[in-house]
């Protein structure tokens, strides 16, 4: 004998209001594939990013879903955009520059220093064994947070705290990147890669910076100038001061 079993009507509201939301999703995820396509192929493979792993990284996540709603139809486009707190999701190709910089691999344990969006972790999810983020503003941390859950980021792990200090309990990683401009290289987030490591930073004034790519080995560190890049200043112990 079936048995019925009866919903109340909180719940019965509850599951519709999340079906409708799976399907609006879907969608406009079939919406943007087109305008993600054009993006790879105007913006990025036609700068010179060749490394298959990032490519498909940026084929496969919704970058529309990384702005608010009112910006969405604007997210594929070759500049960067407001995602609030005074803070901004990347231009689509300098996450691919400095993605592909990091010359990541699949078993790669990877720290992140400003989850913003969380655009840029979503990436790193797609290539990587684990992403470690942090977040300093606590709206953007819940933001994001919601948004990995979501979208069944399960390798992404979420810290709200002073991103300029790194993550200590959590080090080595293979690869750092600093998703904001230092007035320096901090060293705190050298001495938290493995031998071999890599980390990628913007460092300069408040106004402009130099991509810089650090290469730990043997004790030794290897630094290279990527070219000149803007993004905002990175605040915290081992950056810029509050105002």
């Amino acid at each position: 004998m079936t048995k019925t079993i009866w919903l109340d009507r909180k719940t019965t509201l509850i599951m519709r209001k999340r079906l409708a939301e799976n399907a609006a999703m879907k969608n406009a995820s079939k919406k943007y594939e087109g305008k993600r396509e054009e993006m790879v192929r105007s913006q990025i493979e036609a700068r010179g990013i060749r490394e298959p792993g990032v490519l498909s990284a940026f084929r496969q996540v919704p970058r529309h879903l990384f702005v608010s709603e009112a910006l969405r139809d604007q997210a594929y486009g070759d500049y960067p955009l407001p995602i609030g707190e005074q803070q901004t999701i990347s231009q689509p190709y300098i996450v691919a520059e400095m993605t592909q910089a990091l010359e990541l691999g699949q078993d790669d344990r990877v720290l992140e220093i400003g989850t913003g969006s969380g655009y840029q972790a979503a990436i790193l999810a797609q290539i990587v064994y684990r992403v470690y983020t942090v977040e300093r503003r606590r709206s953007l941390y819940m933001q994001a947070r919601t948004l990995f859950d979501k979208l069944h980021y399960h390798n992404i792990v979420t810290k709200y705290a002073d991103g300029t200090k790194g993550w200590q309990a959590e080090s080595p990683f293979d690869a750092i990147i600093v998703t904001a401009g230092a007035p320096e290289i901090p060293e705190v987030l050298i001495n938290q890669l493995v031998e071999g490591g890599r980390l990628v930073v913007p460092v300069g004034n408040q106004h402009t910076q130099e991509l810089i790519k650090i290469y730990r080995e043997k004790g030794n560190i290897q630094q290279t100038n990527l070219g000149g890049c803007r993004f905002v200043k990175l605040v915290g112990e081992h950056g810029w001061k509050e105002q």
